[in-house]
């Protein structure tokens, strides 16, 4: 979660009017405030890019109409923030993302005009390799190179320790994103471009051990609006093997097989359930740690949708997906809960709903 005052955590939760910024960067070196109607910041852990955007403004004039309008709109970002005024000459801020924007339309005469965006990874993603591209070293370093490739004055922060990869070359026309999360799963970790434009290499917390970041309750004081729960075995896994051979560095095939091995667990890998394995290659691993790492971390993905949960709160904007939350349901029942996807509104009054994996009761 984005660090926000205590104040702040108990003023979100009582009635207030939201205080929202967006600001228009444009590639001429304008800013302009923009004077919303209304819009959301999308965020979901599952897409290639995490978040999103759709503002919506009354001012038509914001369309562009020549060349030279197009030029400024094309490269063109926007810095959406939310966050409480309390009153007393004091506000405090979250910021929801920098985006690239990525359409601008509506009626040229009497408006509205939606704007679209997605965060800057979405740059990477759309700069695809033109020449094989081979990446080594360690999971910062070959991250960072691909990163700074697109955006070279983009600021990567990571959180894990030294890991090497082995060599891995990527074709004409390939993905440099989808890369940069292929590296990092060397490690364990993903990448995903942060609320205020940069971009992070850490591994997803653990529900198990990772203390709840926000408590949503129900009852006098709390968020807590609606929630259900389901459980589906589709498209569910209980097993990872991770493989890598890497033939350009002349490193023998190495292995590792993690399977779910809570015997609580519904998906315990020698419980009812069965065996269901998925397997995972990649020539950037290249000792049995890594191929360790990456499966954990893929079975932490694929295990994970068997518990499920939708709730509907009073918003946050600081959360992040893969927050751990702790859900205090009307009967007094605690649950933890795994942030996958939600959606914060930019008008007064907004829905705030959080699809979460990872249910566990008894938080």
């Amino acid at each position: 979660m984005y660090p926000v005052s205590d104040r702040f955590l108990d003023r979100i939760v009582e009635s207030h009017s939201p205080l929202i910024s967006v600001e228009l960067f444009l590639t001429d070196g304008r800013v302009i405030d923009l004077e919303i109607t209304g819009g959301s910041v999308s965020v979901d852990r599952s897409q290639a890019i995490r978040r999103t955007c759709t503002v919506t403004v009354a001012d038509p004039t914001l369309i562009p109409r020549s060349p030279v309008d197009q030029l400024a709109t094309y490269g063109a970002r926007l810095r959406i923030s939310r966050g409480v005024d309390y009153g007393d000459g004091s506000f405090e801020l979250v910021p929801l993302g920098l985006f690239r924007l990525d359409s601008v339309d509506g009626d040229i005469n009497d408006g509205p005009v939606t704007l679209q965006g997605k965060d800057l990874s979405a740059c990477i993603a759309d700069d695809k390799f033109t020449a094989p591209y081979s990446a080594t070293g360690t999971v910062t370093n070959a991250v960072t190179a691909l990163i700074q490739r697109s955006l070279p004055d983009a600021s990567v922060i990571s959180s894990i320790g030294t890991v090497t990869i082995g060599r891995r070359t990527y074709d004409v026309e390939a993905d440099p994103w989808a890369a940069c999360q292929e590296i990092a799963a060397t490690a364990g970790a993903e990448v995903y471009a942060t609320p205020d434009g940069e971009f992070i290499i850490a591994t997803l917390p653990d529900i198990a051990v990772a203390a709840p970041v926000w408590e949503i309750a129900a009852g006098e004081g709390g968020a807590y609006i609606q929630a259900s729960r389901g459980m589906s075995s589709d498209a569910v896994y209980n097993g990872v093997l991770a493989r890598g051979e890497n033939t350009s560095d002349n490193i023998a095939p190495v292995s590792a097989l993690v399977v779910d091995d809570d015997p609580s667990s519904p998906t315990y890998w020698s419980g009812p359930y069965g065996r269901r394995p998925f397997f995972y290659t990649s020539a950037t691993l290249t000792t049995t740690a890594a191929c360790q790492n990456a499966a954990t971390l893929k079975l932490a993905e694929l295990r994970a949708p068997n518990a499920t949960g939708d709730l509907s709160s009073l918003p946050n904007p600081a959360l992040e997906a893969g927050d751990i939350l702790r859900v205090v349901h009307p009967d007094g029942t605690p649950e933890l809960h795994q942030a996958a996807s939600f959606t914060v509104p930019l008008d007064v009054g907004g829905d705030f709903p959080i699809s979460t994996i990872s249910a566990k009761e008894g938080a």
